[in-house]
C-alpha cells in the first residue's frame, strides 16, 4: 500500500516559504535546485567483465534559485548585506554563512515538510525588468549557494 501524502491530501507546490536563521525572507512562487548528485568513481576489476565497480564520490549540491513577486520586506537585503559589500568588509572579508530552510505549507498554513540548508549565502539577485511596454508581473530572482540539506517532516 503506498504511503499517504503529508497532511492527508497531496500538498500544493505553490505554498512555501524561505527562512534564514529563523527570519522569513519571503514566500516565493518558484524554487529550483532542490536536488543532489553523488559523483561516482569507477574501478575496472581484472577478470570481471560483466560490470565495472562503482564507488560513491563527492556530493554536488546545485545553487537554489528562488523567484517571486515583489514584497514589502527588507529581510532579503538585510541578510544579503551580511555577506556582501559593507557587511562583508566589516566581517574581515569573511562570508557570513547562515542556516536556511524551505518549508512547504498546507492549505491551512500548517508546516508540512522542510528542507534545512547548511552554510547558505546569496550569490546572485536580479530585480524586475521595468518597461512601460510590458505589463508582466514584477519578479525578483535570488540565487543561493549552500553546503547541503536535510529533509524533515514536521
Amino acid at each position: 500500500m503506498p504511503e499517504e501524502p503529508l497532511g492527508g491530501d497531496a500538498p500544493v507546490a505553490a505554498n512555501f516559504v524561505f527562512e534564514v536563521d529563523g527570519v522569513e525572507i519571503g514566500s516565493f512562487k518558484e524554487i529550483t535546485g532542490l536536488q543532489m548528485t553523488v559523483t561516482t568513481h569507477e574501478y575496472v576489476e581484472g577478470g570481471q567483465n560483466q560490470y565495472v565497480q562503482q564507488f560513491p564520490g563527492v556530493i554536488r549540491w546545485p545553487h537554489l534559485v528562488f523567484k517571486r513577486g515583489l514584497v514589502n520586506s527588507d529581510a532579503l537585503f538585510t541578510w544579503v548585506g551580511k555577506s556582501s559589500g559593507e557587511g562583508f568588509a566589516a566581517n574581515q572579508n569573511k562570508v557570513t554563512r547562515s542556516t536556511g530552510a524551505v518549508t512547504v505549507l498546507g492549505n491551512n498554513g500548517e508546516r508540512l515538510r522542510s528542507w534545512e540548508f547548511e552554510g547558505v549565502f546569496a550569490v546572485a539577485w536580479s530585480g524586475p525588468t521595468l518597461s512601460a511596454d510590458v505589463a508582466d508581473s514584477l519578479t525578483e530572482t535570488l540565487e543561493v549557494a549552500h553546503n547541503g540539506f536535510r529533509a524533515k517532516t514536521l
